[in-house]
């Protein structure tokens, strides 16, 4: 069989990915199927090859800093799928972009149609460029594209319909819910506690109410919404190092010599399916843990006593000198696998039995359930008017986390 010709090729592997999106479930409307089908995003990123344009599940990294850390991308299909129909985009609706790739640009243009208005905004001149450059050449000159930062929104286009995040943020910031119409729709991938969920919000008086929530990643905000993660490395010089996403609950002094303790392990009885989801579970312990942060390893440096857990990513829990880890282990036929603890420090037992509660409670009460309730309030709000299991507090929001049993 003859080889096709390239926009021949590009066309059948874009229907393709949405045919998969579609019998993925990431597709459930017209509207943004025939978006998906419409614009050439491989136009947006010339420099790779047609099949990881339009790779499904994959972004195209455009754009990196001197240490490696991706800066820009164009997101997968899979993820732009999900963010657009989070923000349920009608004909005629104003809508705001806050980080710019131009694919997306596109898709949301299409959504709006030649009634609507598109506006998308980055801080680096880089990605603008490549935009207008995409978008002028696909036909979708009507899109405005601004250089700023999106910390701010764009008031002079305000107010919007809805509100399309693109990159990482932890924090809501006070433009984003003023220049948001009442009823409004913002979509953004919100960091809480280390774990980034693509949420889709209504808006009503300042408070955001999520209607959804979806596992993600994305390349993390810059400018004045962007946030560092606090971390210490352990004093035992074992090369393992604590990262608190929300504020550090203790000092490292207070664990020096914790991984000199003996270690205290319990299971927790629960087991999951190889191929289960675990989301639930992961945010579960990080908001309704004290003490909860994340653990890396070097692997250079492990002196071995912590383990079998990820070098890269494990649910922690800190305790003033004790500290607790999830840990699994497989079954014989290697399907399914239970999730105990590990604990080190003066307190290790105690630390080691709250983890491991949390755990037999999400497996009791959640696992099989509906995920968190995410209210997001004004910084400010008193606490007698929210309602909630646990506040996290940041600086421009207070967001209550309510965890509704089976």
């Amino acid at each position: 069989m003859a080889e096709l010709p390239d926009e021949a090729r590009a066309s059948e592997l874009r229907n393709t990915v949405v045919d998969q999106l579609k019998e993925g479930g990431w597709i459930t409307s017209p509207s943004v199927e025939a978006a998906l089908r419409t614009v050439p995003r491989h136009l947006a990123v010339p420099d790779v090859s047609l099949e990881d344009a339009y790779s499904a599940y994959n972004a195209v990294v455009t754009q990196q800093d001197a240490e490696g850390v991706h800066t820009s991308s164009v997101s997968a299909p899979q993820i732009q799928a999900m963010q657009l129909e989070q923000a349920r985009i009608r004909p005629g609706d104003h809508v705001l972009e806050i980080g710019t790739n131009g694919p997306n640009a596109a898709y949301l243009a299409e959504l709006v149609g030649a009634t609507g208005r598109v506006t998308t905004v980055d801080i680096d001149p880089a990605p603008v460029y490549r935009a207008r450059r995409f978008l002028a050449e696909t036909g979708y000159s009507g899109v405005r594209v601004v250089i700023d930062d999106g910390e701010y929104g764009v008031p002079k286009d305000a107010p919007f319909d809805a509100i399309v995040v693109t990159v990482g943020a932890w924090d809501i910031p006070p433009a984003w819910t003023d220049q948001l119409k009442t009823g409004g729709r913002l979509v953004v991938p919100l960091r809480i506690n280390g774990l980034t969920r693509t949420y889709g919000f209504v808006q009503q008086d300042g408070v955001l109410t999520a209607e959804s929530a979806y596992v993600c990643g994305f390349v993390a905000m810059r400018g004045d919404g962007a946030h560092n993660a606090q971390q210490f490395a352990l004093p035992d010089d074992a090369g393992v190092t604590l990262r608190f996403d929300d504020g550090v609950s203790v000092g490292p002094q207070l664990l020096a010599g914790a991984l000199d303790t003996e270690r205290v392990e319990v299971w927790t009885g629960v087991t999951v399916a190889f191929d289960e989801p675990i989301g639930t579970l992961q945010m579960y312990v990080a908001t309704m843990v004290d003490g909860y942060c994340n653990m890396f390893i070097d692997p250079d440096r492990a002196s071995g006593k912590i383990g079998p857990t990820g070098l890269n990513f494990s649910l922690v829990a800190v305790d003033g000198p004790s500290l607790a880890y999830v840990v699994v282990r497989r079954s014989e036929d290697r399907q399914s696998a239970e999730f105990g603890v590990h604990a080190f420090g003066s307190g290790a037992k105690e630390a080691a039995h709250r983890l491991a509660d949390a755990i037999r409670t999400w497996g009791k009460d959640h696992r099989n359930g509906l995920a968190s309730e995410i209210t997001v309030y004004p910084a400010g709000t008193a606490d007698d008017r929210m309602s909630g299991d646990r506040v996290i507090d940041k600086k421009h929001r207070r967001i209550a986390i309510s965890w509704p049993p089976v």
